[in-house]
């Protein structure tokens, strides 16, 4: 944004009321100017091109295309552009994908004139806002434990392989021959195996395989 100029914004929502209330409370922010106002996605997709404002505040919810799939064809045409969710939703289907599609900042409708007035700044100088709302779910989303891979997810082809051949009772000879392989190859393997299941011998790797349904 070139110093010296406002910041331009584009209101998209599909609320007359909220667009005003809007541009009023904006309209007295020092450095900020509303060039414009969109009623549904689509207009604010045809304004954005026009006007190619430095910020949009978009709502999420709205007749016809949502803010989400705005989000991201704005942005296709115009990627320089910061995206500001307001909306009045702080659910995860609406959450994460329109800031997936490319918004910046994620405010609820309940933030103050002034919160919105600051965040409109901030991205312009390329700084994000996010709701503390907001923010909290998206700390808690990823501080959820991710489940452990199961121990056999470390055996290679062959020792899986070699592993549900033991749990079928056979002993290293009788693997060997199977698939063709020498015998210190296979002991090679159950040795792996073994060191990978964290078991101690092969009655324990069986009951594995067996309880992990490896083994038929």
């Amino acid at each position: 944004m070139e110093t010296g100029l406002p910041i331009s914004v584009l209101l998209v929502d599909d609320h007359e009321m909220v667009r005003i209330g809007l541009a009023a409370v904006l309209g007295t922010e020092e450095g900020i100017e509303v060039v414009g106002e969109a009623g549904s996605g689509e207009e604010g997709i045809r304004l954005a091109t026009e006007y190619k404002p430095n910020v949009i505040l978009m709502d999420l919810v709205m007749d016809g295309m949502d803010g989400i799939e705005t989000t991201r064809q704005v942005l296709r045409l115009l990627p320089e552009t910061k995206v500001i969710v307001l909306t009045s939703y702080l659910d995860d289907e609406k959450m994460y994908p329109v800031i997936e599609a490319g918004a910046f900042s994620y405010l609820l409708k309940t933030s103050r004139a002034s919160e919105i007035a600051d965040a409109i700044r901030a991205a312009a100088r390329g700084q994000s806002v996010l709701e503390s709302q907001v923010a909290s779910k998206m700390m808690n989303r990823f501080r959820q434990p991710q489940a452990e891979a199961p121990a056999h997810a470390e055996l290679t082809d062959r020792e899986m392989e070699v592993l549900r051949l033991l749990a079928q009772g056979k002993s290293n000879q009788d693997i060997a021959d199977e698939l063709i392989i020498g015998i210190k190859t296979v002991k090679f393997h159950v040795t792996n195996l073994l060191a990978k299941l964290g078991v101690e011998d092969r009655t324990q790797a069986a009951i594995y395989a067996y309880k992990n349904g490896l083994a038929e």
